[in-house]
């Protein structure tokens, strides 16, 4: 049986040294800037980056996106939770 959004979720969370939720959830800001670090993502600002800017970053860097101009900003999406957590090496398997 495939594996839940949710399941997926975690499962990124746990590769990126975050806890796992109870309730499903999208992605917080610190959640997404740690996937941005594990993936190496270079996120050239100072601060905390918006949400929408390393959705994008996110995107290009697993190939999702060609360039994080073109790139959707919206929250993941199944297909994108699971080529995030392919490029981590995350398993979402029980």
């Amino acid at each position: 049986m495939s594996p839940t959004v949710h399941e997926v979720r975690n499962a990124i969370r746990v590769a990126t040294g975050r806890f796992e939720r109870n309730v499903e959830a999208s992605f917080t800001k610190e959640e997404l800037q740690a996937i941005c670090e594990a993936l190496e993502v270079a996120v050239g600002e100072t601060g905390r980056p918006s949400t929408t800017r390393m959705r994008r970053l996110i995107r290009a860097q697993v190939g999702i996106a060609e360039s994080p101009e073109t790139a959707d900003d919206s929250t993941f999406r199944k297909g994108d939770l699971q080529a995030i957590a392919d490029e981590l090496g995350a398993s979402s398997e029980a």
